[in-house]
């Protein structure tokens, strides 16, 4: 078996080994206390048989690309943003992956103008639609929802509901019954899984697969990881690693972790990262803030502050050595830009000596760097990484005293807004 997929490091960094390690007791502790909370059943899935989830999955993936030209997926938070962080990330820049179809979402905002144009875009095209909720009542996807389930009657009349999958709880809410009355095919989201930890179930594997990602691959790469990182000792395990070098690092002052990385594909990864930590740790008027930046484009926007501005942040940069595709740079008589020099050497090389340099400056600078090196971009690697961060994130909040896995500041404003919502049935005050 592999061994380090991820590899942890650390530049200008007062932490040192031996102090790290004074951890290993807590973690310990913390490690067996874990399965006793609720919303843990992601931490055995993948070492669970998939064979007859997957074969499902895989079944209707290929139906809807051999009969759509776009999956409109409809979900908020968790219900998408593993989903189109995997298929960012792995698919081509321009066009399609060669096994999938588009995947568009709804239901991530309540902008009027972005629905409208969907429906637009829609309208030449053969559509299949996947509504992903746990109970069906979260306004932003219920109301796409609604739109989009007319929009499909329209369209198909009674083959409509051959269309229209719906990813929910097994047993009860808003959208289970629905679904159970429309007699939509179902898939279900496990009762022990919440919504940002629930990449690895169908909530996020049906939408890659019609994008063309190989999920069993996917699936693979966290089976690898729920393996390693189920080690209890904090000298084995890099995911505890890494959630104890940031605990210590917000234990020092620091307020902000910035995620970089040096591929824009993977800037639907980051907000992914940022719902799993910030939702499972900002509470009690604790946690980091987690945040991200995409090199080299924002070198040349937020990087003199990273540089040289307030020291409240540290550099959680996230590099893979192998990525799909690449490019030399073409050698050019006339050298009227001086770049002859660089024409030995492909895009991604020069992108690796950026990051080089850059987590190099920074840590001269005296910010804080935590470097996570994986081998290859790849379905394998991603999903190790995606439970390497869930499996980190969970220690992470444990170490801050904090459930890892309730929400109460978002139900907070979900309550507010039906309020007003109720009170202003005809009339509301913009503030």
């Amino acid at each position: 078996m592999l061994k380090e997929i991820v590899k942890t490091t650390l530049l200008n960094c007062s932490l040192e080994d031996s102090d790290i390690l004074k951890y290993k007791n807590q973690v310990q502790d913390i490690h067996h206390v874990l399965p006793q909370y609720d919303l843990t059943g992601w931490m055995d899935t993948p070492l669970n048989d998939q064979s007859s989830l997957l074969n499902q999955i895989d079944q209707v993936a290929s139906e809807i690309r051999a009969c759509a030209d776009v999956l409109v997926v409809v979900g908020v938070g968790g219900s998408f943003l593993g989903a189109r962080a995997i298929q960012e990330a792995l698919k081509p820049y321009f066009g399609l992956a060669e096994d999938g179809i588009e995947v568009v979402y709804a239901g991530l905002n309540m902008s009027g103008a972005y629905i409208k144009e969907l429906l637009a875009y829609l309208d030449k095209k053969q559509v299949y639609v996947n509504v992903i909720s746990k109970s069906g009542g979260t306004m932003e996807p219920a109301l796409a929802f609604r739109v989009m389930r007319q929009y499909m009657e329209q369209r198909y009349g009674e083959k409509a509901a051959e269309r229209i999958i719906v990813t929910t709880d097994a047993e009860k809410g808003i959208l289970k019954g629905i679904a159970d009355k429309a007699n939509y095919r179902q898939f279900v989201i496990p009762n022990d899984v919440g919504g940002r930890y629930s990449v690895l179930t169908p909530v996020g594997l049906l939408p890659v697969a019609v994008a063309g990602v190989e999920i069993r691959a996917l699936m693979a790469g966290a089976t690898h990881a729920a393996q390693e990182l189920a080690d209890s000792d904090l000298a084995n395990n890099d995911a505890y690693k890494y959630a104890v070098m940031r605990h210590m690092l917000y234990e020092q002052g620091y307020k902000i972790e910035l995620l970089a990385s040096f591929e824009p594909g993977l800037n639907k990864f980051h907000e992914w990262w940022k719902q799993l930590f910030g939702e499972s740790e900002g509470k009690e008027q604790k946690g980091l803030y987690p945040s991200t930046v995409n090199f080299s484009t924002d070198l040349h926007a937020i990087g003199q502050f990273i540089q040289e501005g307030s020291p409240i942040m540290f550099e959680t940069l996230l590099h893979f050595h192998e990525i799909e595709g690449d490019l030399q740079v073409p050698f050019d008589a006339r050298d009227e830009d001086g770049l002859n020099y660089l024409s030995h050497r492909t895009f991604n090389e020069i992108n690796a000596i950026s990051k080089q340099g850059t987590a190099l400056a920074h840590a001269e600078g005296g910010v804080p760097v935590i470097q996570l090196e994986l081998p290859k971009l790849d379905e394998y690697h991603l999903g190790y990484l995606i439970y390497f961060f869930m499996k980190a994130c969970a220690m992470s909040a444990c170490l801050l005293g904090v459930n890892p896995f309730d929400q109460p500041g978002v139900e907070a404003y979900k309550r507010k807004m039906l309020e007003l919502l109720k009170e202003n049935k005809n009339e509301f005050t913009v503030i």
